[in-house]
């Protein structure tokens, strides 16, 4: 499985990134939402969990927890 970022895309992460002074990427993940069911988080991400996956892409790394990696 793989997690690809556009050029532009990932220089706007690590500029959001530098702006906040903190943080080690981006999370990409699910929550359940309304009567759909599911609804798709993006966040900056300061602490790592145990059961994250980390990619990364053009010097940022996309973090998905083990939930959310299925979808």
């Amino acid at each position: 499985m793989a997690i690809t970022l556009t050029e532009s895309a990932a220089n706007r992460v690590r500029t959001f990134l530098a702006n906040r002074g903190k943080g080690i990427g981006l999370r990409l993940g699910i929550k359940t939402s309304g009567c759909s069911g599911l609804a798709y988080v993006l966040e900056f991400v300061d602490v790592l969990n145990e059961d994250d996956n980390v990619f990364e892409n053009d010097g940022v790394k996309v973090i998905v927890d083990a939930k959310s990696l299925v979808y």
